[in-house]
């Protein structure tokens, strides 16, 4: 009985299993470096707001300390966003005419919210509480990165999993002492990793079983 197939087939099969199992692999490459991508995370995209609001200038240039508007972040896991008084505190003798700071104005008149597009947007599935991380040493350049440098704020990190479970498993690299918390360019005294664990101690913060425990931020 003659031969159906050329024996040329064989070659050919060979060929395209293996091609099928690299290009499986390259898809699944493409896929991950996609997800872990400034364009899928959004990392370092500013986003538009009604009020071009400078954390350069009122940080990096004046230096007014994260505090001044976020008030609740030392004591609440919602780092609030200014009321608007809290802007007319200054900008009611300052820039009192700015057609910039219009909005500004007409929120401070009317009683309504400027609608400000939120940076930092977590999942609905991740429980995250500022005033814990404020409180037990992370500064808010580790999460935020060096707002006192950017015209319009983006977001700095990719706020994945991965990203959190880095400071989760290591806490001695990122935690300074709390006279630093709001320090942009802060520099420790010394070993980071020496101060870190002395701090863990200070602070009683959690085992790192715990602190990458499910529950920790998925309730």
């Amino acid at each position: 009985m003659s031969q159906i197939f050329h024996h040329s087939a064989n070659t050919l099969a060979r060929i395209t299993m293996y091609g099928a199992v690299f290009a499986i692999g390259f898809l699944g490459w493409a896929g991950y470096e996609l997800d872990q991508s400034n364009y899928s995370t959004r990392a370092k995209q500013h986003r538009d707001q009604p009020v071009p609001f400078s954390h350069a200038h009122h940080v990096g240039g004046i230096g007014i300390d994260c505090r001044y508007c976020h008030t609740t972040v030392e004591t609440s896991s919602f780092a609030n966003i200014p009321p608007t008084r809290t802007c007319m505190n200054c900008h009611s003798q300052i820039w009192r005419t700015s057609p910039t700071l219009e909005p500004v104005r007409a929120s401070f008149r009317t009683g309504e919210s400027i609608p400000w597009t939120r940076v930092h947007d977590l999942p609905d599935f991740v429980y995250f509480n500022h005033s814990i991380h404020v409180n037990k040493g992370v500064g808010c350049e580790s999460c935020h990165g060096r707002v006192d440098k950017m015209p319009l704020t983006w977001q700095e990190a990719s706020l994945q999993m991965d990203w959190c479970l880095n400071c989760h498993r290591h806490p001695e690299k990122v935690l300074r002492p709390q006279a630093y918390i709001t320090t942009m360019g802060y520099q420790p005294a010394g070993d980071q990793e020496e101060i870190g664990r002395k701090l863990m101690a200070e602070n009683h913060i959690q085992s790192t079983h715990l602190l990458t425990s499910c529950s920790t931020c998925h309730r």
